[in-house]
């Protein structure tokens, strides 16, 4: 059965982007603190076609991450600031569907990527996500409004998030606007390296 994911780097205080995000400036203001961790890694570095780089429980996880991921589901803010940095070759290597109210025809990209814009719902995109990824997982890949429509409707199976050591005291908050209602996790696992805590739930129903 597919799992749904979330699998997402944030800082300290619950952040998952710096202020002033948006095109141009996909990670926001210092938002490069965020991300450098896994920069290096062989298995980031594969997935960017790239040779080299760290053999690490860092690497293994980030590429238990992208073999278990059949599909992505994402935001149209989330695209609109990636497109251009992602190029023609984006690192999703799977159909993704952006969640958006502006219709658009399916984007073909190398690698594997496809973009398909959905405009009727979370769970539309859900069902096409699912059936596009087989038995491998799908990834609700952010941003933290996309996210939150998934945990806020019950359709969240797991959430894993990498703590980087930094406080940015003002971005995007990944639980900000949650509705006031109990969520509740089971913990599966903490991994505890040099750069970066990777924190993984599962929720309960």
């Amino acid at each position: 059965m597919t799992t749904v994911t979330a699998d997402l780097a944030m800082s300290l205080d619950g952040f998952i982007a710096g202020p002033n995000a948006g095109v141009g400036n996909p990670a926001g203001d210092s938002g490069e603190w965020l991300h450098a961790w896994f920069a290096g890694l062989a298995s980031w570095r594969e997935r960017q076609g790239l040779a080299g780089g760290a053999h690490n429980r860092d690497s293994e996880i980030i590429g238990e991450w992208f073999d278990a991921t059949g599909a992505v589901v994402m935001g149209r803010t989330m695209f609109d600031t990636g497109e251009v940095p992602w190029g023609e070759d984006p690192p999703f290597k799977a159909p993704v569907f952006v969640l958006t109210h502006r219709p658009r025809p399916v984007l073909v990209r190398q690698g594997g990527t496809t973009f398909t814009f959905v405009t009727d719902g979370i769970e539309s995109a859900l069902d096409q996500a699912r059936a596009a990824a087989g038995n491998r997982n799908v990834d609700i890949a952010g941003g933290a409004a996309t996210v939150q429509q998934f945990l806020e409707a019950g359709l969240l199976d797991e959430l894993q998030v990498h703590v980087v050591p930094v406080l940015f005291g003002q971005g995007v908050r990944l639980f900000d606007r949650l509705q006031p209602s109990l969520v509740e996790l089971e913990k599966v696992r903490v991994v505890d390296t040099a750069d970066v805590t990777h924190l993984k739930y599962r929720l309960r129903r």
